[in-house]
């Protein structure tokens, strides 16, 4: 590297967020980027350590190293090379990941981990700035027909790889937009959906066909499609919210907070939303759950105009700091506060929701009890349930498909992602439950290795 020792020199400097008032009155990204001049700086703080637990620390494996270095250098476009050898969507992670490979820098212990998301984030924007970001176009076609079904990260994924090796791939999605969790479950103003959109595109161009708004299984029959495609890979996510059965549960007012994540998404583009309209506006929110899910509820209340927003967290409080030398290379638990909490909530831990109190059928608050065990109750309008996902649906495909399950009630696969059933593959959050971006697209690729040497006997792809 030109140097490994930028961080005696300049501190750890991440992203700044755009001021709160301005914020909070639209729908765009919270983040305002550094710099090219301090992201070339901040790049210069990687030590090219021996041992890079960084790359370690990534599911992808991302060579992280490597591309600080070129980026500290100015040499974007080899930046991205490097970049694009271990990750499809570096422009997903790079605004949406929790960043595991900062918990795994060596700087974390001491010195403040080298800012690698933002870093990734400046490569991949400038590559599609500067027209460096192409479509995949296969060199060859293989004839062998596959049906990927879900087009969140690890059903992309799947079809950007199976497509770039010959294979004829059709992606089915339920929904009438492209993106699973990553169009509908992730606000705005933490992704952007002209991000999804033009990788889309490029995938259109190289020749994934997409056909959106029709549930295999419901719409149509799986069995058929079985028959006529060589393969078949199940990436529909994780779908059956975790509920919190208590008194006063059917009261008008409770949520789970996908549907109103989901709604809000839908009605800052303009689609049509059937049904109950979810709005916050002028009323007391209460959100169960206090992990990211839990946050982009609060953030997407206060910009609905909520009257006032708290969370409740059922684990205790965590510690603001952590003792890294216990922890490190791995994550520590400790203190999260985000972006949408600066905005503006109330948060509770060590609590536990014991009844939904109403009258006429409507929702009227909350009896619930803290760390002592002292019950009291709170007047609330909405409540939000975001406390994770069970299992993927078994309705329709898994049921007509007669798969098994594993004990989380997950779709059970053996080494190779193949499902109790020859021929069919699956992969993200419906085989291994809820769990990261970052991960799906790790997995992605490494069921698109196996199903390519299903077809074909062997692969190129590196999984």
């Amino acid at each position: 590297m030109a140097t490994i020792e930028g961080f005696k020199h300049h501190a750890r400097k991440s992203y700044t967020l755009r001021p709160v008032e301005l914020r909070i009155a639209d729908h765009l990204d919270v983040y305002q980027p550094l710099s090219v001049k301090e992201i070339r700086i901040q790049a210069s703080r990687c030590m090219d350590c021996g041992t890079q637990f960084c790359s370690w620390g990534c599911p992808l494996g991302n060579l992280i190293p490597y591309w600080n270095e070129h980026a500290q250098n100015g040499d974007w476009e080899e930046a991205y090379r490097m970049l694009r050898l271990t990750n499809n969507f570096p422009e997903f992670t790079g605004k949406i990941c929790p960043a595991l490979c900062e918990t795994s820098c060596s700087l974390s212990i001491h010195h403040g981990a080298v800012t690698i998301r933002e870093i990734e984030h400046t490569i991949i924007e400038t590559a599609f700035k500067e027209g460096w970001v192409k479509p995949r176009y296969p060199k060859m076609r293989t004839g062998k027909q596959i049906a990927i079904i879900g087009s969140g990260p690890a059903g992309l994924t799947v079809a950007d790889e199976l497509n770039a090796v010959g294979h004829e791939v059709t992606v089915y999605e339920r929904s009438t937009e492209v993106g699973g969790l990553l169009r509908f479950g992730i606000p705005n103003f933490k992704l952007e959906k002209y991000v999804i959109d033009r990788r889309i595109e490029l995938m259109k161009e190289a020749g994934v066909k997409f056909v959106t708004g029709v549930e295999v299984g419901t719409d149509m029959s799986v069995l058929k499609l079985e028959e006529e495609m060589d393969a078949l890979v199940l990436t529909g996510g994780s779908t059956i919210p975790r509920d919190l059965q208590v008194k006063g549960r059917e009261l008008k007012g409770i949520h789970y907070a996908v549907d109103y994540l989901s709604q809000y998404t839908m009605s800052v583009h303009g689609l049509e939303i059937e049904g109950e309209v979810i709005s916050a506006k002028d009323k007391t929110v209460l959100v169960i759950g206090g992990g990211d899910t839990g946050s982009d509820c609060i953030g997407t209340a206060v910009r609905q105009g909520a009257k006032a927003v708290y969370q409740y967290e059922i684990m205790p409080k965590p510690p603001e700091k952590a003792d890294v030398l216990m922890t490190w290379p791995t994550a520590a638990n400790t203190l999260k506060t985000t972006s949408s909490h600066e905005e503006g909530a109330q948060r509770f831990w060590s609590t536990k929701t014991h009844e939904f109190i109403g009258s006429e059928g409507k929702l009227r608050g909350v009896v619930a009890s803290s760390e002592d065990g002292s019950e009291y109750e709170i007047a609330v309008d909405l409540v939000f349930l975001a406390m994770g996902f069970l299992h993927p649906a078994r309705e329709g495909m898994i049921e007509a498909l007669s798969l098994e399950l594993d004990q989380r009630g997950n779709v059970a696969t053996d080494k190779k992602h193949m499902t109790s059933r020859k021929g069919i593959f699956s992969a993200g959050d419906m085989r291994s439950g809820q769990s990261l971006v970052v991960r799906a697209i790790h997995e992605g690729r490494i069921v698109a290795r196996d199903i390519d040497e299903y077809l074909m006997g062997d692969s190129l792809l590196r999984g």
